[in-house]
């Protein structure tokens, strides 16, 4: 990662999270040494970085933005607000495929032209790290392009890391 950094001319954050596509992990390090693994879901269509595709975008990411603090493990979200609800108090929430709950780690594509700017844009898109409804099928690619952690992991991580902190999405 030093080698990609140096090419895009930022500097490595102490704080860095690596989502592994193909194992559906999470590997949460800090200074270097790897703090705690989480088993997580992608897409579950192919990767990719396009507008769109509902692929989950590969590359060097940051966290843009961390949203909701102090909200219950499990609360849904809508447009990025809490709702006042957690998943279980809603109906519809069976039918859903993935609600957005829990914690918002909302990504920005570090990399032009592969995940940053046009229609590679992974903040554009509104590719986050978030809770699910679907707690039970942690471990299959089942989102439509953001990687999803169960509630509990996601207000654990949002706990550890900071905007800025870099994000790396590998096959």
């Amino acid at each position: 990662m030093n080698k990609l950094s140096s090419g895009l001319g930022i500097k490595p954050t102490d704080r860095i999270v690596v989502v592994r596509i193909g194992s559906a992990t999470l590997q949460f390090y800090r200074n270097q040494e790897l703090v705690k693994s989480y088993t997580i879901s992608t897409s579950r269509r192919p990767p990719s970085n396009v507008k769109h595709s509902l692929g989950t975008p590969r590359g060097l990411h940051a966290i843009a933005e961390r949203i909701g603090a102090g909200q219950p493990p499990g609360m849904v979200f809508k447009s990025r607000v809490s709702t006042g609800h957690h998943y279980s108090e809603l109906p519809e929430a069976a039918e859903e495929p993935s609600l957005i709950t829990g914690r918002i780690l909302w990504l920005t594509g570090l990399e032009p032209g592969v995940n940053q700017g046009g229609e590679v844009d992974t903040h554009e898109r509104y590719i986050y790290i978030h809770g699910t409804n679907r707690e039970g099928r942690i471990g299959e690619p089942i989102s439509a392009g953001c990687v999803l952690m169960r509630n509990i992991d996601v207000v654990e991580l949002y706990e550890e890391v900071r905007t800025g902190d870099w994000v790396w999405i590998t096959d």
